[in-house]
């Protein structure tokens, strides 16, 4: 999974939106706290304004009844009643309208009982006071009384109303502090609030500005990338579809309209237009492939036929798989490929080995014929020769006698001549059944082959240990036999063969021509101390008939090592050969150690 950085990932930019809406939400509760702290700041001030004004009317209006009785005692005149009468009902009114609007003060509340207790006490006294005047019952000392408990009963409502006043004063401070305190952070708070919203509507322009131009450079790049696999496909040889599953919708390439022998976008992509144009012959076996891909992740390739709008029969190649778009959507893609050359190249390769195997079969005909029609006439010729020697030789003239020799010679080259023949067909055809075999063991079958030439030459074969390989058995027998022979045959006159057989095991990085599919190979060496070869032959020595030497210095047919290549080849390994003339040949064999 790639790494994204988190400041570069579309969620950082959904955040940052979430966060600003959270903030101006938050500023707009802080302004409309404020404003109804406001408003009720304004209320309080209005509220106790109204406490104080209606206070002093209260107590104006009870001046105006102490007045009223005053004036009336005096002067016995009833028209200063008028005030008193009506400054109960004004008191009355007064008090209530007091006592609503300090309704939410229980010290106001309080202070309000205590205020009326003192009113109707000094409404009693006034009311008494003038009862004793209307009757004439006007006793000094009574009345002298009356008017000190009034007095001091008028002194004690003046002191619960400013007492009323100075408390709501106080309220009144406690709540223009409260709301002062409220006020004194709140610009802070929201110059703060507002600074952060500015940073982050910033940085959200500034991804926005970036992913813009990101989004046109990728617009930029996904256009010269369509064109491109565009031309792509038109070089190619191939189109492209898709299905949206949600919609069970299909789209088509330009290209996949041109493999079709249609101008692009000439018809709607949908897939009956398509099963239009395949094959009749293949058309069930289209569909039935096609069924895995609402089942499968993958659509296997398969190959079929189509008949182009201008009647011409192609070979198309198709493969898909599903894949999850950005939007979550599941969506087919599959890829197809005009594959009619390699259809047609590869029916031309099958056709190649039909004739390849018939020549197989006239080669296994040739082989029979090598083995036994061949070899029967030269049986014959040497069985005639046999008894031609054996019982007329000293009949014939010498030249005669030449003559057989010649003959005998000839007859024996060419027998050998065909079971070398022989030998590299079955190189080449043999059965390449590979099993395990203890080298040692071959090459000890090989010296048992070739025991009455080595006690002849009196030749010293020396081995190392050699391993335990994979092998085709009778191949590398034959191959320890060929270069032993080789080794015997290229002695020198006088000097006894020593051949060495040597071998380790060395890496492919050991060797420059040795490749990498096997990072180790065993490397065997047979080494002699014959008559060697120059070495720009080192080559051609394993070429098919080639030779170095003349048929009269040295028997052969130029088939032995040929061979011995063969078999190396037919177990995946190499084979070298480096000579020194007068001094030896070395031949070195890698085969892979597993």
């Amino acid at each position: 999974m790639k790494y994204i950085q988190f400041h570069k990932a579309p969620v950082f930019l959904k955040i940052i939106f979430v966060i600003s809406v959270a903030i101006i939400f938050f500023i707009g509760g802080i302004t409309f706290k404020h404003i109804t702290v406001l408003k009720k700041s304004s209320a309080w001030v209005s509220n106790s304004h109204e406490v104080t004004a209606e206070l002093e009317r209260l107590i104006s209006y009870i001046k105006d009844a102490e007045t009223g009785q005053r004036g009336y005692i005096l002067s016995n005149d009833k028209s200063f009643l008028e005030p008193y009468y009506n400054s109960k009902v004004l008191v009355r009114k007064s008090y209530k309208r007091v006592s609503k609007l300090t309704a939410n003060s229980r010290t106001q509340q309080s202070n309000l009982k205590k205020l009326l207790f003192f009113i109707n006490k000094r409404q009693n006294y006034l009311s008494k006071s003038l009862y004793l005047t209307e009757q004439g019952i006007y006793d000094k000392e009574i009345l002298k009384n009356n008017l000190i408990i009034g007095k001091q009963t008028m002194d004690s409502i003046r002191v619960k109303i400013e007492d009323m006043m100075i408390t709501q004063q106080r309220l009144l401070k406690n709540r223009q502090q409260a709301y002062e305190s409220t006020m004194n952070y709140t610009p802070l708070l929201i110059y703060l609030t507002l600074i952060v919203t500015l940073i982050l509507i910033t940085i959200a322009f500034i991804k926005m500005n970036r992913d813009l131009v990101v989004l046109k450079n990728t617009i930029n790049t996904l256009s010269v990338a369509n064109e491109a696999n565009n031309l792509a496909e038109i070089v190619g040889g191939s189109g492209s579809w898709q299905l949206n599953f949600r919609t069970d919708t299909y789209n088509f390439s330009d290209n996949e309209y041109r493999l079709l022998g249609c101008k692009p976008q000439s018809f709607e992509a949908t897939l009956d237009a398509f099963l239009n144009f395949i094959h009749p012959e293949d058309l069930e076996f289209v569909i039935e492939n096609t069924k895995s891909i609402l089942t499968d992740n993958d659509l296997a390739p398969f190959t079929y036929r189509i008949i182009r709008n201008d009647g011409e029969i192609r070979y198309f190649r198709t493969l898909g798989r599903i894949v999850t778009v950005a939007s979550g959507d599941n969506t087919f893609i599959a890829t197809t490929s005009d594959v009619t050359e390699e259809v047609q190249a590869q029916n031309l390769i099958e056709e190649r080995n039909r004739e390849l195997e018939n020549n197989n079969k006239e080669l296994t005909a040739f082989n029979y014929i090598a083995s036994h029609d061949l070899q029967e006439p030269l049986r014959k010729i040497e069985t005639f020769l046999s008894r031609l020697v054996s019982k007329d030789y000293n009949n014939l003239s010498i030249s005669g006698q030449q003559y057989v020799s010649s003959i005998q010679s000839s007859a024996n080259r060419m027998r050998v001549l065909i079971q070398d023949l022989l030998q590299f067909s079955r190189t080449n055809k043999g059965e390449k059944v590979f099993e395990e075999a203890d080298l040692n063991v071959l090459l000890e079958n090989a010296n048992q082959a070739l025991a009455q030439i080595i006690e002849d030459k009196k030749a010293i074969v020396q081995s190392d240990e050699l391993p335990i390989l994979k092998v085709i058995p009778f191949q590398i027998q034959q191959l320890f036999i060929n270069l032993i022979s080789n080794s015997l045959k290229y002695s020198k006159v006088e000097t006894a063969p020593i051949i060495k057989i040597n071998t380790s095991i060395i890496t492919h990085n050991e060797e420059e021509f040795l490749p990498n599919s096997n990072s180790r190979y065993y490397k065997i060496t047979i080494e002699d101390n014959g008559i060697g070869f120059k070495q720009e032959y080192a080559k051609k020595i394993f070429i098919l008939f080639n030779r170095l030497h003349n048929k009269n210095e040295y028997e052969g047919t130029g088939i032995g090592l040929a061979i011995c290549k063969k078999i190396v080849e037919n177990h995946k390994g190499f084979i070298i050969a480096k000579g020194i003339p007068d001094e030896g040949a070395t031949f070195i064999i890698y085969l892979p150690a597993c």
